[in-house]
């Protein structure tokens, strides 16, 4: 039994920019000059601001989650089931997965995948043990994995069968939801060549070190050493064995990565373009200035640059808005040993909630480029899962109405107009558990750099914030510092961040079911403030397993009014600047790349 019923489609913002008309085409130094398609063998694609890509290994660390960084190994190591919206539908991509089929059987708690014929590029065949390796590495070593989360995969498979070369069953732990299983579970699985990758060092012997716990270990520990070490990707021998179209032809520690056309690829998704160049900036103007000069294929522009379209379009370029299916949000940090009792206070976390002004932010800071996003479940697309609490904002911006929660719990302002708890204790009216008499209004903001969108998003929020009573400082860092930061506290270090922000492409980006379990379970990597309420992990966990369209809409809901974190407007992922004469197909909502769909039509 196979299904196809995981397609959903996606609404883009901005409609009446979604394609702008072409004009003159630029001659500048990049590969869109006057060579023919034929002649053009290379294409360039600009990074996000302060998105070096820093990791290769298909299994990642919690730090290295980056959407680029999963974009890119995924032209090298293709996922067993591939799920993007390149066509203009979320489903599952064949072609480009290493699956080629699957069927469950009658109690639904077996599935039974056949891999496509895929060879690695040193020649040999990819099979179920190199499905099995992926399995054995994360099963002993989950704590480790960036997309761990607790019970889930691979806790829930309780037998992993070969039934041949090509052939496997994976029996799990009990009937889950098929859309949950196809789409979040078994899209986290990447075969890798266990034939080159099961040893503990660069000259130790290949064996089957995986299958028990301490082999596993180490094998990983020596993978994610290799892993490290960015300046060797392109010659590190691992990194070379293959299956997917693409393969590395060089990496800087600056994040400029150029990969080229694996020749011993097997599959059916071949490049059109041979050679891909990923560009890293620092800046949004450093980027915009590459664009002008022409030597840039594939980038961005600042959404205020969408008021100066014509700039872009005389030099060649067509403006494409690529929405995601994601959401945006500021992690409160509960753990913080002297902050996280303020953020744990549901009528603080409302009150901060009630000051941010997500319609105007989105209509003049991001100039349309963002929407409003007052939930888990994204708001760009149509979703049976939105429930109308989300869809109607259970807390509009209303200052007023945040500043009368302070004060309706304890909180006065001083004569410089800053709030301060004078009634401290557990009792209905005052601060809270964990408040002292006297403490401060005041949190600490984190934020990804690079950005004049955000910067001034970030600006718009503190004004709010301090017309009611509460001081928020700013802390601008790139992305990845950002990402390091918000995974201290559950790495051993410092704990004392309060709130973090890298969502300037948005924050998470879903597979084609929405589900919380990596973000807003207890006993997840990517629960960064480490929420915790027992309604909410019910209704997250129930996600996973029930078909009943309503458990949706009930997380939707419960998360869009408890809290967990600041819903902040949503952008879109990047502006688009595409040269003229270069196809990009649909840009995935999910926010991968699939460069080997790219090609040049002139």
């Amino acid at each position: 039994m196979r299904t196809q019923t995981l397609r959903r489609r996606m609404l883009a913002p901005l409609g009446a920019l979604a394609v702008a008309t072409l004009a003159l085409t630029a001659c500048g130094a990049g590969t869109g000059g006057n060579e023919s398609a034929a002649e053009k063998d290379t294409v360039s694609f600009a990074l996000q601001v302060g998105t070096g890509p820093n990791w290769i290994l298909p299994i990642s660390t919690p730090d290295k989650m980056a959407t680029h960084n999963s974009a890119i190994k995924a032209t090298m190591w293709p996922r067993l089931f591939e799920y993007n919206g390149v066509d203009g539908e979320m489903g599952w991509d064949e072609t480009a997965s290493a699956a080629k089929s699957y069927e469950f059987s009658e109690d639904q708690k077996t599935i039974t995948i056949t891999l496509n014929d895929l060879d690695w590029s040193d020649g040999e065949p990819v099979t179920s043990r190199d499905v099995e390796f992926w399995y054995n590495l994360v099963r002993f070593n989950g704590e480790k994995t960036g997309g761990y989360s607790a019970g889930l995969m691979p806790d829930n498979v309780t037998a992993f069968t070969t039934i041949d070369d090509k052939t496997f069953s994976l029996t799990m732990d009990k009937v889950y939801n098929e859309e949950f299983l196809l789409g979040n579970q078994l899209s986290l699985i990447y075969p890798m060549p266990q034939h080159v990758w099961d040893k503990t060092s660069a000259d130790g012997e290949v064996g089957d070190l995986d299958r028990d716990a301490a082999g596993a270990t180490q094998v990983l520990d020596y993978l994610y050493s290799e892993a490290e070490d960015m300046k060797t990707y392109a010659t590190n021998d691992l990194w070379k064995t293959v299956a997917g179209p693409y393969t590395v032809k060089s990496w800087s520690d600056s994040g400029l990565v150029e990969l080229t056309e694996n020749k011993k690829y097997t599959g059916e998704d071949k490049p059109s373009i041979p050679n891909v160049r990923f560009l890293p900036f620092t800046s949004a103007d450093a980027e915009m200035n590459v664009v002008r000069s022409g030597e840039v294929d594939y980038g961005y522009v600042t959404s205020s640059q969408l008021t100066n379209e014509k700039q872009f379009t005389d030099l060649g370029y067509s403006i494409e808005p690529w929405a995601g299916w994601s959401i945006t949000y500021m992690p409160y940090n509960f753990a913080n040993p002297e902050k996280g009792a303020f953020y744990k206070q549901l009528y603080v976390r409302q009150a901060l909630q009630h000051a941010i002004d997500q319609e105007t932010i989105s209509e003049v800071v991001w100039h349309g480029a963002a929407t409003p996003d007052y939930g888990p479940i994204p708001q760009t697309a149509d979703s049976n899962g939105l429930s109308d609490v989300q869809k109607n904002n259970p807390y509009p911006f209303d200052l007023k109405a945040a500043e009368k929660l302070f004060t309706d719990n304890g909180w006065e302002k001083d004569s410089d107009g800053n709030l301060s708890c004078v009634d401290a204790g557990t009792d209905a009216g005052q601060c809270g558990e964990g408040i002292a008499a006297g403490e401060k209004a005041e949190i600490v903001v984190t934020t990804q750099n690079g950005s004049q969108e955000t910067d001034n998003m970030m600006a718009e929020i503190q004004s709010s914030l301090g017309k009611i009573g509460v001081k928020m400082t700013i802390d601008s860092k790139p992305l990845d510092t950002v990402l390091t930061q918000a995974q201290e506290c559950k790495t051993g270090s410092a704990c004392t961040w309060e709130l973090v922000f890298f969502g300037t492409a948005g924050s998470w980006y879903f597979p084609p079911y929405a589900t919380g379990e990596r973000v807003f379970a207890k006993d997840t990597k990517w629960n960064a403030g480490q929420y915790d309420n027992p309604q909410a992990e019910e209704l997250v966990q129930a996600m996973a397993f029930s078909t009943d369209p309503e458990i949706a809409k009930k997380y939707s809901e419960f998360l869009a009014t408890d809290l967990p974190v600041m819903w902040m407007p949503n952008p879109v992922y990047q502006v688009s600047v595409v040269r003229d004469g270069l196809d990009i197909a649909h840009q995935d909502p999910g926010a991968s790349f699939l460069p080997q769909r790219w090609s040049w039509t002139k």
